[in-house]
């Protein structure tokens, strides 16, 4: 049930995240940054209506979508993007295609697994460099 993401996550760990960051093309000074923070999630839905909340101490974005309706998203990272979010069983997955010929599309898939975390599974498109980042729930 996809409804299990919803609430307020605090990142607490990452594995590879620096090799996914690279094969994005994140430069190194942006990548610096990306390790070192403590990121945070919001997921609200309110009908057929989804808000992603992206804060840290970096930078702030809030994504609002509908399933299956692509938005224009502005990457943390400053890349253009078409997000398109659908739902394949327990995941919320997003998948996120350059609107730029020399940037790079990826893939993420939200899901919240039995230890009551929740898993980013972060997926560079062309290069299939995986990384994960495990959220814990929190009260703010």
């Amino acid at each position: 049930m996809v409804e299990k993401l919803l609430g307020h996550w605090k990142l607490e760990s990452s594995e590879n995240f620096d090799e996914y960051m690279k094969a994005m093309k994140v430069n190194i000074v942006l990548r610096k940054i990306g390790n070192s923070i403590t990121s945070y999630f919001e997921i609200c839905k309110d009908g057929d209506t989804w808000t992603l909340h992206i804060t840290s101490t970096f930078k702030n974005q809030t994504l609002v979508f509908k399933l299956g309706e692509p938005v224009d998203e502005t990457t943390l990272d400053g890349r253009k993007c078409k997000s398109t979010f659908t739902v394949e069983g327990n995941v919320l997955a997003q998948q996120q295609d350059a609107v730029n010929s020399s940037d790079t599309s990826s893939k993420y898939e939200y899901e919240v697994r039995e230890d009551g975390k929740l898993y980013l599974t972060c997926i560079s498109v062309p290069t299939n460099v995986v990384s994960t980042r495990i959220f814990l729930p929190y009260t703010p």
